[in-house]
């Protein structure tokens, strides 16, 4: 009886740790994207990010082209392993074979500085793609460039005169520019016909990729 007993508590025991034991990729999140990260710290400490920030290499942010601002990462190093948490405060990255650019520090977790870039995964931290409305991140966006303001009040009033006209804030130089775009296309010929309209009507403008 007493071999009885104690093999059927081992089993609960073991059928208990196996209830509670959670397969790694549920921590992880909603895996978003995979592709090639790179990485940027020199040269640009103390200066603005695109959500207005300073960049600080030591923190544990990225860059994203289209991920609303602090929206949060798990990050996973395909080749190695390694992961590290970040938070989206910037634009980039500009190569076009890359999908995310990271802090100097979290580079570092990764262990990928001295090769400069790694081949990773995203995964969404906080809420869904769907609840971001996110069909497809990379999915690329076009739109037109009709003007560029330092007012914001000058910006709105341009865009106004478009009925799909919009303005977005970025940083050039470190000072804050509202640039002001009409439409948003889904592939340049779309944005080439729209702008050929604008021409047409005197409105000198140019095509370019605002997302993604």
């Amino acid at each position: 009886m007493k071999k009885t007993h104690v093999f059927t508590v081992l089993c609960i025991l073991i059928l208990t740790s196996c209830k509670v034991a959670r397969p790694v990729s549920d921590s992880r999140g909603e895996l978003i994207e995979s592709g090639v990260a790179s990485w940027y710290g020199p040269g640009f400490q103390g200066k603005r990010t695109a959500n207005g920030e300073r960049f600080n290499t030591n923190g544990f942010t990225a860059a994203h082209r289209t991920l609303p601002f602090n929206t949060k990462l798990h990050v996973v190093n395909i080749t190695n392993g390694k992961s590290v948490d970040v938070r989206i405060n910037d634009r980039g990255p500009y190569a076009k074979d890359r999908v995310i650019d990271l802090s100097k520090a979290a580079a570092a977790r990764l262990d990928m500085i001295q090769a400069g870039t790694a081949n990773v995964q995203l995964f969404l931290l906080n809420g869904s793609a769907s609840d971001l409305g996110m069909d497809n991140i990379k999915k690329p966006t076009y739109a037109i460039q009709v003007a560029s303001f330092s007012d914001k009040s000058r910006a709105q009033q341009k865009a106004n005169e478009f009925s799909d006209g919009w303005i977005k804030e970025v940083f050039v130089n470190r000072k804050k520019v509202y640039r002001v775009f009409v439409g948003k296309f889904q592939n340049t010929e779309s944005a080439k016909i729209r702008n050929s309209a604008l021409k047409s009507q005197g409105v000198d403008g140019f095509v370019k990729q605002v997302e993604n």
